[in-house]
């Protein structure tokens, strides 16, 4: 038997003896309350936003090379698995545990989602069961990692990668998310803002990404000069629409109940995401590209990402301009990497991690009261004091979770190995990892390891 894959197993058995002895509490939560309609709300919204993941499974399939698609939505897909059980384990509690210091929760508060069920509501969504805002949150959780694949697609191992997203959920996601969302996280007490994720999940997804496409070199196809195409442009379109659908729930849902703040959020949501991807179509035939259906694609996600931390804290017509000029910096940045011998195979630094970063910058920037009293005025409405903290935050959040993440990359590097040989990369990570190829046929001696 293969040494890695029997620890791996072992892990995950030891796991659920454990969940055999773990406490088990009837509901005795105060449910005074408890609104049915915030709760039907939200159970939709952690749907829609576990529909994201498969999507952006297609999204990422579809870019790679034929010989890499499969791997690379696995790649994506398996989050839903490994950062489920991590998250009942001790995400929830380093995330949204009692609080240690400002930066950590306790692991010992929700370990084994222990008093998840009995204990009363979170704190800042006091209409759903606690247990449902744990669920909610941990769809975050989960498509944070898999992000991250994208950057490294075509050329890591798979037990490597399930090593980084392991380390990455522990020491970065749940981290950023205390600090921005809890109400004891020192960012929170700050006065950052971040409607649904641009900080915890996009910057942070970012800059994991740009630490690990550093680590792992570049692919040898990009070494010889070799033209890469994407593989299914339809899976691109298809990935696409389902992370616009899902993302409905990712930041609407973030208002945490059935209310005019998630009409609103919903609205901007759409809204920027339009813009986006006209801005970017544009940008290119302004150049003197044909307007793509990749572009088009690329551009939505991008105006999806730029929204997310200002969703519920911007006006809609600031959100137009959000999507367009975001969608233009990203266009811009791809060009420039392209330029370089940074190897991001699916640019996820200039989508997601600079997205992320400008979407954070404009909230501080265009963020009103008037919107959501629980928030503040950004900058273009006399609010500089705001602005200030989120340059601040960005700067934090982007040393912190580059430098930890290239750290946990050449962890993993050592543990175990990342980058697969070039023979191996030649024949495609589909048979090589997995043994399963996208057409019909195989006929490819594939080496053992």
């Amino acid at each position: 038997m293969s040494k890695k894959w029997s620890f791996f197993l072992t892990i995950l058995l030891l796991i659920s003896v454990v969940g055999l002895f773990a406490p088990i509490s009837g509901d005795t939560a105060d449910k005074s309350s408890i609104v049915p309609a915030d709760v039907a709300w939200i159970l939709t919204a952690s749907a829609l936003v576990f529909f994201m993941t498969p999507g952006l499974a297609f999204f990422y399939g579809g870019m790679v090379n034929k010989k890499n698609i499969i791997s690379t939505m696995l790649s994506s897909f398996i989050a839903l698995g490994v950062i489920t059980v991590l998250w009942v384990v001790v995400g929830f509690s380093l995330a949204f545990g009692d609080d240690i210091g400002g930066f950590i929760g306790n692991p010992k508060t929700f370990f084994m989602f222990n008093n998840v069920f009995s204990s009363g509501p979170w704190k800042l969504a006091p209409t759903i069961p606690l247990l449902l805002f744990a669920v909610f949150q941990l769809k975050f959780a989960v498509i944070t990692p898999a992000i991250v694949v994208g950057a490294v697609a075509e050329r890591i191992k798979f037990a490597g990668y399930l090593v980084v997203m392991i380390l990455f959920s522990l020491l970065v996601y749940a981290p950023l998310a205390h600090w921005t969302w809890h109400p004891e996280g020192f960012l929170f007490k700050m006065g950052v803002l971040d409607f649904a994720g641009g900080t915890v999940v996009h910057i942070s997804a970012g800059c994991a990404a740009l630490a690990g496409a550093l680590v792992l070199k570049p692919r040898q196809d990009l070494l010889k000069g070799n033209s890469i195409f994407p593989a299914n442009i339809p899976y691109v379109i298809l990935g696409t629409g389902m992370l616009w659908f899902g993302w409905f729930g990712f930041n609407a849902g973030s208002a945490l109940s059935a209310s005019s703040l998630a009409v609103y959020a919903f609205a901007t949501t759409a809204v920027a995401s339009a813009s986006a991807a006209l801005s970017w179509i544009f940008f290119d035939a302004a150049r003197g590209r044909k307007p793509s259906a990749l572009g088009a694609c690329i551009g939505a996600v991008v105006g999806l990402v730029a929204i997310t931390p200002g969703a519920g804290f911007v006006a809609i017509g600031p959100s137009i301009f959000i999507g367009a000029v975001t969608s233009i910096i990203s266009n811009l940045a791809v060009h420039w990497k392209s330029k370089t011998s940074i190897d991001d195979t699916l640019d996820v630094f200039p989508c997601h991690g600079l997205g992320g970063i400008v979407g954070m910058l404009l909230t501080g920037v265009f963020a009103n009261k008037t919107i959501n009293p629980a928030g503040a005025n950004g900058l273009f409405y006399g609010g500089i004091d705001l602005f200030n903290k989120h340059l601040i935050a960005l700067l934090i959040v982007v040393v912190y979770s580059f430098c930890v993440s290239w750290v946990i990359f050449k962890i993993a590097n050592a543990l175990i190995g990342l980058r697969v040989d070039a023979e191996n990369e030649n024949i495609g990570l589909d048979l090589s990892q997995h043994d399963e190829t996208y057409s019909s046929r195989r006929n490819v001696f594939v080496p053992q390891p």
